[in-house]
């Protein structure tokens, strides 16, 4: 039988293969290393190509969430542009024919405190010497100090009011409220002006019906006063929380209630007595009892305040009413 093999070959090891088979061996390997090499070479591409791509997919998720995030502005100023029937440039406070939702969540996020000054000369509620309702707060300023827009929006009122508000501002906000600045000694916006939140928008004053230089500043919602130690805390230059939720019915015992706390006139025409209540932000590992102690009260009256129960778990930024 004729030999497969041309030739026999010697390896450095001593052992002899047919040259054949050698070439055979060398063809493996060879085509084992190119196989390598390529998979080697892919999956380099393919993880090059991965990180080529993740830019790209950041890029796009970023793009989609800021569309995101614009179509639901969109959609939020459309919504509070339907809450208002109007954009009158006559009347603060009434809307006729306006509908209150049951409740409305109003974002209080991207704020600005209107004066840096944290003392409050007056609260909200009943004055008996004026036999009418308060419906913000005083915050004392000096003449000349720098009042700016609580929120961005668009500025509804520029007037004078003689027997009131003296100059005053009305801003509609994005998030659904107005606020209303009032005995200024200038105004330094025009009205359907667009502001952003901490805008200049007047300076301190005395003007009006005012016994002294500070800076009178409500908070609405549909014309409907909303205390704004509710929404600020001045003394400490933020906000009480990132959402104020207003319930129609709530709003109104809520507004009852303080105006009665703050001395309203009873049914058969006494004065209550005048209480000023005030409000504390529950921290983290704070009680009712802790709490009572640190303002000089009791729980019994923070529970009747707030009309909770004794065992009623504290959330850290739930905001309580006390009275000293």
């Amino acid at each position: 039988m004729q030999n497969a093999y041309i030739c026999n070959v010697r390896t450095t090891n001593g052992r002899i293969w047919p040259w054949n088979s050698m070439k055979l061996q060398y063809k493996i390997k060879t085509f084992l290393g190119i196989l390598v090499f390529s998979s080697l070479s892919v999956g380099g591409q393919a993880q090059d190509l991965i990180a080529r791509q993740a830019p790209v997919d950041r890029r796009v998720k970023a793009a989609d969430s800021v569309s995101l995030k614009h179509l639901l502005n969109v959609e939020r100023e459309e919504e509070i542009r339907g809450l208002y029937p109007d954009f009158n440039n006559v009347s603060v406070h009434n809307y006729k024919g306006v509908e209150f939702p049951d409740s409305f969540r109003i974002d209080m996020r991207n704020f600005c405190m209107p004066t840096p000054s944290r003392r409050v000369t007056s609260g909200y509620g009943y004055r008996a010497a004026f036999r009418r309702v308060h419906k913000g707060l005083d915050i004392k300023v000096y003449i000349g100090d720098t009042i700016k827009a609580a929120f961005s929006g668009k500025v509804r009122i520029v007037d004078y009011e003689p027997g009131g508000y003296g100059n005053y501002v009305v801003i509609r906000h994005n998030n659904g409220l107005e606020t209303v600045y009032g005995h200024l000694s200038k105004q330094l916006v025009e009205e359907s002006q667009a502001v952003k939140a901490g805008e200049p928008i007047g300076l301190g004053g005395n003007t009006g019906i005012s016994t002294g230089s500070h800076l009178h500043f409500e908070c609405l919602f549909l014309g409907k006063a909303i205390d704004p130690a509710l929404l600020f805390d001045f003394e400490n230059q933020d906000i009480v929380a990132d959402y104020y939720v207003f319930h129609n019915e709530a709003a109104s015992s809520e507004n009852n209630k303080q105006s009665v706390l703050n001395g309203k006139a009873n049914e058969d025409g006494s004065e209550s007595a005048v209480v000023d209540v005030k409000y504390r932000k529950v921290k983290k590992g704070d009680s009712l009892y802790s709490i009572a102690t640190e303002l000089g009260t009791t729980v019994e009256r923070l529970c009747s305040l707030n009309r909770i129960s004794k065992r009623q778990r504290l959330r850290p930024g739930q905001i309580l009413r006390y009275a000293e």
